[in-house]
């Protein structure tokens, strides 16, 4: 068990993701420090959706990383208690025109080889799926494995199923590393002072630049913000994800500048959530009127009953960014005893389960479930 200032492996980062490294790690019998300088789930996390998606990842690692994510998510939702609002709803990508159908057509052609399950809906049946939706959509695309969770009580219970070999210190912000002689990572220094393991697992999310660097190594995670829009309580009138076909484009950019498409979904609470948009302005949380425009006018396109019901609120979030898109997972070469889990910028909560399962495997030399080499965190200097 792990006491005060000692455990085998220390997690830099309470959201969902850190708290799946965490889980996973004290499942295969490793005491486990989860440190943060906020609250749990306190960052990403709890300004996220609770998307878990695969609709709109191509064929390639984040997909195979989003399937492997999928199984492990429902089992899951049976060992967790049923507050994580776990809801296998699945998603619903539309197109407007005949064009767009296409590009979509093409897209879930590549998914199904690789295991994806999706159905094409003609525009005459889209109402079948979901009565509140505009008329005129050329069709759709149902992905039956879409579905969705409550993060920051997803990340909460986690962590709490760790049991006794999990143990927090929030509210405690990480200085510094612990390097040995030889260079290995033996701990943390922390603003109550040092705390000592063998294992510094880096799950600190958009931050997870900066705990690099206190290594002195290089992860080129940048911010970048999202916000969504929370409307009142309502009936059951949004039954799946829906998004617009060039949300997948969107997550796909590399683009600064800000984007925005159409993502609605209901939520078992009642309020309907409205996104998304992408910008990468720093950690600049101003509010933007244009952005909140822009959503509430794409999500009444698609359901036009929106126009009469009211926004109660709104939030703002940093989705924690890597150049190729691909999350950093897995030991660093060039500091051992430091592993990465951040970069997975709006797909966290989704692949979060896998993620914690590739990290607990390096952390016990276990046979990881799939290829980690796309995800290794020194790709990028190797690039330079």
């Amino acid at each position: 068990m792990p006491t005060r200032n000692t455990s085998d492996v220390i997690v830099v980062g309470a959201g969902v993701v850190g708290a799946a490294c965490a889980y996973y790690a004290a499942r295969a019998g490793l005491s486990v420090t989860v440190i943060d300088r906020g609250p749990v789930a306190g960052g990403t996390t709890g300004a996220g959706e609770g998307n878990l998606l695969v609709s709109d990842k191509e064929p390639g690692p984040e997909l195979d990383l989003a399937l492997l994510s999928t199984k492990l998510w429902r089992e899951l939702a049976e060992l967790l208690p049923p507050q994580i609002e776990y809801e296998p709803k699945g998603g619903l990508v539309v197109a407007s025109g005949e064009a767009g159908m296409r590009a979509l057509r093409d897209f879930a052609a590549g998914q199904e080889e690789a295991g994806v399950r999706a159905e094409e809906i003609p525009g005459d049946r889209l109402q079948d799926l979901e009565p509140h939706l505009a008329p005129g959509l050329a069709g759709g695309f149902h992905y039956l494995q879409d579905a969705q969770v409550m993060p920051a009580l997803a990340a909460a219970h986690l962590l709490r199923a760790g049991g006794d070999r999990v143990h927090l210190r929030l509210g405690e912000e990480v200085t510094g590393l612990l390097i040995t002689a030889d260079g290995s990572v033996r701990g943390v220094r922390t603003v109550a002072g040092e705390v000592h393991a063998s294992y510094v697992v880096n799950a600190a999310g958009t931050w997870g630049g900066e705990v690099a660097r206190l290594a002195d190594v290089e992860l080129p995670v940048l911010p970048r913000r999202g916000f969504v829009l929370v409307t009142e309580p309502l009936p059951r009138v949004v039954r799946r994800k829906v998004y617009a076909a060039d949300y997948v484009a969107d997550v796909a950019s590399g683009s600064a500048a800000l984007q925005t498409s159409a993502v609605v979904e209901g939520t078992a609470a009642g309020p309907v959530l409205i996104g998304a948009s992408r910008e990468r302005v720093g950690f600049d949380r101003t509010l933007s009127t244009e952005v909140l425009r822009r959503l509430a006018a794409q999500a009444t396109e698609l359901f036009p009953f929106l126009a009469g019901v009211r926004a109660i609120r709104t939030y703002a979030g940093f989705r924690p960014y890597l150049p190729d898109h691909l999350p950093a997972i897995g030991p660093d070469p060039r500091v051992p005893g430091l592993l990465h889990a951040c970069g997975h910028e709006g797909a966290g909560v989704g692949l979060a389960p896998a993620t914690g399962l590739l990290i607990a495997r390096s952390l016990t030399e276990g046979e990881p479930p799939l290829d980690m080499s796309p995800f290794g965190p020194a790709r990028f200097e190797a690039a330079v």
